[in-house]
């Protein structure tokens, strides 16, 4: 074997034992403080494990991620996201040039965030996850077990954090206010990150100032770049909700699926009359993401399925 990692420990490392043969093509993915990098540098030679063994054939080279592209004939070959910054001619030309060692005998470790290309070129994807071994093989399946788990992790990661109301435009008569916007997940706690497919809901607060004989409450979801996604309101749903007397707050729920596909959002609330008067308008106040396990193209996430016949 060309890298043999056996019962190899290194912070983050933890007891890892994995093989690399003779001219493959390994891609390692993982967070940044998975260990990724760690491994990288016990397969160069760079960082000695104080407990288990690397064994890999020299000479052995190790790119960093701002490095020369170097890739003269070796024996053990390490990039450490040194394609990160390459425009795309260089990293074609790299890429010929890496698949070219390879195919000499070369063994080659390559970490990168770019999946894509980690399909095109790996012959096995090693996923790095808290300092161990998470899965290894074929490389479309690892990445996108790799790609669940982080729409996951980052889904959990919106329920942590909060944004104020940053309306792009605010106009209105001012009889009511509106205090609050608020993305809800299917478990019911805000968060500024839906998940492709789940119940999901915008919440809209809205302070009276004045008497409102017939108030209509609205949203409207539109894409980073303006276009229209979704929008409904009170009305439409045939939910009427007056009158409202000066000092009550009113606070409602529109709940449904997210069938988005992952990308920013942004939504826009009103408070207005049955003719269109404004009390309060707030243009793209609250920005929320959409995350997916995998790429979707476009807006609506149609969940197709596909049915295949020879004919």
């Amino acid at each position: 074997m060309a890298i043999h990692f056996r019962e190899a420990s290194h912070a983050p490392i933890q007891q890892l034992t994995v093989s690399a043969p003779n001219g493959a093509l390994i891609g390692v993915i993982g967070e940044e403080s998975s260990g990724a990098r760690q491994l990288l540098r016990l397969a160069a030679g760079l960082d000695a494990p104080p407990s288990g063994e690397v064994h890999f054939d020299s000479p052995a080279r190790y790119l960093g991620p701002l490095d020369p592209l170097q890739l003269s004939p070796v024996s053990t070959l390490v990039l450490d996201h040194t394609l990160a910054h390459a425009d795309a001619l260089i990293r074609a030309r790299a890429i010929t040039a890496i698949e070219r060692l390879r195919k000499s005998g070369t063994t080659v470790l390559i970490a990168s965030h770019d999946l894509e290309m980690l399909h095109q070129i790996a012959d096995e994807i090693w996923w790095i996850n808290d300092g161990r071994l998470h899965a290894k093989g074929d490389p479309r399946e690892v990445t996108a077990a790799y790609q669940q788990h982080v729409a996951a992790k980052l889904r959990a990661w919106g329920e942590q954090v909060s944004a104020p109301l940053a309306p792009s435009l605010r106009r209105g008569d001012g009889r009511a206010e509106i205090v609050a916007i608020e993305t809800l997940g299917a478990n019911g706690t805000p968060t500024l990150v839906a998940q492709s497919g789940e119940q999901m809901s915008v919440r809209i607060t809205v302070r009276f100032n004045n008497d409102v004989e017939n108030p209509v409450i609205g949203m409207m979801i539109r894409t980073r770049i303006g276009s229209e996604v979704y929008g409904t309101n009170t009305e439409l749903e045939r939910y009427p909700i007056g009158p409202i007397q000066a000092g009550q707050t009113l606070r409602i729920t529109f709940r449904f699926a997210c069938q988005l596909c992952p990308q920013e959002y942004t939504i826009t609330a009103a408070s207005h009359d049955p003719n269109g008067v404004w009390h309060d308008w707030m243009e793209d106040a609250l920005a929320f993401s959409v995350a997916d396990s995998r790429y979707t193209a476009g807006v609506a996430n149609l969940r197709a399925e596909v049915l295949a016949e020879r004919l």
